[in-house]
C-alpha cells in the first residue's frame, strides 16, 4: 500500500507572539490492525495533543483516538526510515510519513510539543503565573526541607549550642582582654610610684610619718597606708575569678558538645552509607530488570503491531496468521491491479545477444557450479511427474498444471513445486531472455521490494540481491543468488533445442545476511522448447505459428518460520499468478516483434 504524508505549518516551530507550538496537521499512515494494515489517516498536533481522524473532511464528527504528550515515548523505527512509534504506556502507535524529511518534521514538532507540556516548562510558567508557580515552588521546597531533615534535629540543636557558646565565650574573652589591659596599667603606675619614694631619704620621711602618727606598723613593717592593696573585684568592678570560673565552664561546654556532634555525625554517617547501599542495591536491580525488559521487548515486539514476529512460540493463532497474509496479498493484488491500470509502459530497447552466445560453458570462478545446476535440471526437472505418487496436483488452469511433493524438515516446509504451461505466440529464447533481463525485472515481477546486481560474473552470468515485500505477520525475506541463462543444442536434429535459467543461492562478501531479513535460499530454473508448427504454402513462419513448451521448477526454503498450512496456501495461490502473470508480459512485449529464436 503506498504511504503518504503531508502537512501544514508556519515556518517557525514556536509561534512568536504566544511563546507556544504551533499546530501541525496532515497525513500519515497508520498501523490499524493485521487485517487492514496501513491507512492513510489525518492527524493532527495540537495543545500537547496528537489526534487523529479518518480524513480531513471528517474532522467535524470528532477524533478517533487521541494521545497526551506528556509522558509519551516517540522512538524512530529501527530500518524504516519514513516510521515512527508513539506509546503511552500500553498504548502504541505505528505511524509512517511520506519521506524521511516528513518523519523528522513530525518527531520535531511532537518533541517540542512535549516539551512544552505541564508546569515544568519556562513557557508555561509565563501561561500559568509565574509568582503562584514560584510560591508553590518555595512552599513545595520548605515542605521537602522539614521532612527530609526531621530526624536530623538533634544534629541542629548541638550546633545551635555551639552558637550560643562561641557568642558567650567572645564576650568573656573581650571582658578578659580589658581586665588584664587594666592590670597591666596599675602595674605601670604602681611601680612608678615606688622608685619615687624610694629616692627620699628614708630617716627624713619615719620622723616625718612619727610627727604626723599616719604610720601603720605591721608585722612586715610595710607601709599600707601608703600602698593600698587593689580591690578584690579588681579595676573596674571586674570579678575576675567568677570570670575564669564562667569560662572554664564555656570551654567545657564547648568540648563536650563538640565531642556529640562528632558521635552523631558518625552515627549519621553509618546510617547514610547504609541508605546509599540499599539505593545502590535498589538501583542496580532496576537496571537488570530493566534491560531484560528491553531484551524481551525487542524479542517479542508489540501484540498486533506491525513489527509482529513470526515464531513456532507466536501468540497469534494459525487462522489469524493465515488471514492477515491473505489480507495483505489481497490489498498488494488490488494495488499492483490499480498501477498495472495507470502504467504507461515505456518502450526498452535491449540488445539480445546472439542464440551461440549462450550455448558456451562460461569461464568465470562459478562456471563450474553453474553447469552442474544446469544438467542436473536437464535430467531430473523435465522429467515427467504424472505417473508418480510423490508428487501431487494441486492446480489445473487451461495448458497450466501446477505439482506439489511435501517435504519438511525440523517443522519448516520445503515443498518442491513444478508447473508446466504452454504459452502460443513466442520462444523459448524470448521467455527465458525476460525472465533472466534484470532491466525489465520489476515490470513484471510485483513481489520484489528492491534489488541490485551485486556482482557481473560473464554476459550471460550475473549475483542479484533483492528483497521481498514484507507480507505481515511474516518477517520480510532476501534472498542472493547467481543467475544464468543457457541454451542447450539439442542432440537429435528432431528435438528442439532447450533455453535455460536456473537460479541459485550463492554467498557473497558484498551483501552479507542482516536482521532486518530473513535470508531465503531457492533453486528456480525455467525451461523453456519452442515448437514451430509449419505455415501453410510458403508463408514465413509467424508468431501464430509458435508454441512454447515451459516448465518451471522452484525449490524454495524460506528460513524463519511460518505455519505449514499458510506457507503452502500461499505457494498454492501465488505460483500460478505469477506464471500466468509473466507469460501475459512477454507475449505483450514480444507482439508485433521480429521472431528471436
Amino acid at each position: 500500500m503506498s504511504e503518504k504524508s503531508s502537512s501544514s505549518s508556519s515556518d517557525e516551530d514556536v509561534d512568536p507572539e504566544s511563546a507556544q507550538p504551533v499546530e501541525l496537521g496532515g497525513v500519515l499512515s497508520k498501523w490499524t490492525n493485521y487485517i487492514h494494515g496501513w491507512q492513510d489517516r489525518w492527524v493532527v498536533l495540537k495543545n500537547n495533543t496528537l489526534s487523529y481522524y479518518k480524513s480531513e473532511d471528517e474532522r467535524e464528527y470528532g477524533c478517533r483516538g487521541s494521545l497526551c504528550l506528556s509522558k509519551a515515548v516517540i522512538t524512530p523505527h529501527e530500518f524504516d526510515e519514513c516510521r515512527f512509534d508513539i506509546s503511552v504506556n500500553d498504548s502504541v502507535w505505528y505511524l509512517r510519513a511520506e519521506d524521511p524529511e516528513h518523519r523528522l518534521q513530525w518527531i520535531e514538532s511532537i518533541e517540542l510539543h512535549k516539551a512544552e507540556s505541564g508546569y515544568g516548562s519556562e513557557t508555561s510558567l509565563r501561561r500559568h503565573g509565574s509568582m503562584l508557580s514560584l510560591t508553590s515552588a518555595a512552599s513545595a521546597l520548605s515542605a521537602t526541607s522539614t521532612s527530609s531533615f526531621k530526624k536530623g534535629h538533634r544534629l541542629r540543636e548541638k550546633l545551635a549550642e555551639m552558637e550560643t557558646f562561641r557568642d558567650i565565650l567572645c564576650r568573656q574573652v573581650d571582658t578578659l582582654q580589658k581586665y588584664f589591659d587594666s592590670c597591666a596599667d596599675a602595674v605601670s603606675k604602681d611601680e612608678f610610684q615606688r622608685d619615687r619614694v624610694l629616692e627620699e631619704d628614708e630617716d627624713d620621711f619615719l620622723a616625718t610619718a612619727k610627727a604626723d602618727g599616719e604610720v601603720n606598723h605591721n608585722n612586715n613593717g610595710s607601709k599600707e597606708k601608703l600602698f593600698s592593696p587593689a580591690s578584690p573585684k579588681g579595676i573596674n568592678g571586674i570579678d575576675f575569678k567568677g570570670e575564669a570560673i564562667t569560662f572554664k565552664a564555656t570551654t567545657a561546654g564547648i568540648l563536650s558538645t563538640l565531642s556529640h556532634c562528632i558521635e552523631l555525625m558518625v552515627k549519621r554517617e553509618e546510617s547514610w552509607q547504609k541508605r546509599l547501599d540499599k539505593e545502590l542495591e535498589k538501583r542496580r536491580r532496576i537496571e537488570d530488570a530493566y534491560k531484560s525488559a528491553m531484551h524481551e521487548l525487542k524479542k517479542k515486539s508489540h501484540y498486533g503491531g506491525p513489527d509482529y514476529e513470526e515464531g513456532p512460540n507466536s501468540l497469534i493463532n494459525e487462522e489469524e496468521f493465515f488471514d492477515a497474509v491473505e489480507a495483505a496479498l489481497d490489498r498488494q493484488d488490488k494495488i499492483e491491479e490499480q498501477s498495472q491500470s495507470e502504467k504507461v509502459r515505456i518502450p526498452r530497447l535491449t540488445p539480445v545477444p546472439p542464440g551461440d552466445s549462450y550455448s558456451t560453458i562460461g569461464t568465470h570462478r562459478c562456471a563450474n557450479k553453474v553447469e552442474e545446476m544446469v544438467q542436473s535440471h536437464m535430467t531430473y526437472s523435465l522429467q515427467d511427474v504424472g505417473g508418480d505418487a510423490n508428487w501431487q496436483l494441486v492446480i489445473e488452469e487451461g495448458e497450466m498444471k501446477v505439482y506439489r511433493r511435501e517435504v519438511e524438515e525440523n517443522g519448516i516446509v520445503l515443498d518442491p513445486l513444478k508447473a508446466t504451461h504452454v504459452v502460443k505466440g513466442v520462444t523459448g529464447h524470448e521467455v527465458c531472455h525476460y525472465f533472466w533481463d534484470t532491466s525489465v525485472r520489476m515490470d513484471w515481477e510485483t513481489t520484489i521490494e528492491n534489488f541490485n546486481v551485486v556482482e557481473t560474473l560473464s554476459d550471460n552470468a550475473i549475483i542479484v540481491y533483492q528483497t521481498h515485500k514484507r507480507v505481515w505477520p511474516a518477517s520480510q525475506r532476501d534472498v542472493l543468488y547467481l543467475s544464468a541463462i543457457r541454451k542447450i543444442l539439442a542432440t537429435n536434429e528432431n528435438d528442439p533445442d532447450t533455453w535455460l535459467v536456473c537460479n541459485f543461492s550463492v554467498d557473497h562478501d558484498n551483501a552479507l545476511p542482516t536482521n532486518r531479513c530473513v535470508r531465503a535460499k531457492i533453486n528456480v530454473a525455467m525451461i523453456c522448447q519452442t515448437l514451430v508448427s509449419p505455415p501453410e504454402g510458403d508463408k514465413e513462419i509467424c508468431r501464430e505459428n509458435l508454441l512454447c513448451k515451459i516448465t518451471y521448477v522452484a525449490n524454495v526454503n524460506p528460513g524463519g518460520w511460518a505455519p505449514a498450512s499458510v506457507l503452502r496456501a500461499v505457494a498454492k495461490r501465488e505460483y500460478p499468478k505469477f506464471l500466468k502473470r509473466f507469460t501475459s508480459y512477454v507475449q505483450e512485449k514480444t507482439a508485433g516483434k521480429s521472431i528471436l529464436f
